[in-house]
């Protein structure tokens, strides 16, 4: 069993940066890979980013590519996501999901938990 827990969403301003956090409990977290989605209002819930169990291996949503950062810390059961260059078309609430696996995925689907969110809101 793995919970999630999301942390530091907030309201910036176009061109910000803010960085998002999620813990996981459960001493399987070095061995699962990890993912971000987001869901803006009256939208379908989208790939952001993934990251495998090692690290060694991440992915990226076209739309975020060169301006979001996933990244984990194995000792503090921690996954994180940097966000620079913020547009408002980033406002959403960001998800941290986990797979039952060490693979990174793009898909909703491959993922077995989630947390419940937090929002962030870019103002132009």
């Amino acid at each position: 069993q793995v919970q999630l827990v999301e942390s530091g969403g907030g309201l910036v301003q176009a061109g910000d940066s803010l960085r998002v956090s999620c813990a996981a409990s459960g001493r399987t977290f070095s061995s699962i890979a990890m993912g971000w989605f987001r869901q803006a209002p009256g939208k379908e819930r989208e790939f952001v980013a993934a990251i495998s169990a090692s690290g060694g291996n991440k992915d990226y949503a076209d739309s975020v590519k060169g301006r979001f950062t996933i990244s984990r810390d194995i000792a503090k059961n921690t996954v994180y996501l940097q966000m620079n260059s913020l547009e408002p078309e980033d406002t959403a609430v960001y998800f941290c999901a986990a797979r039952r696996s060490a693979g990174s995925s793009y898909r909703r689907s491959d993922y077995y938990y989630w947390g419940q969110g937090t929002q962030v809101t870019v103002s132009s």
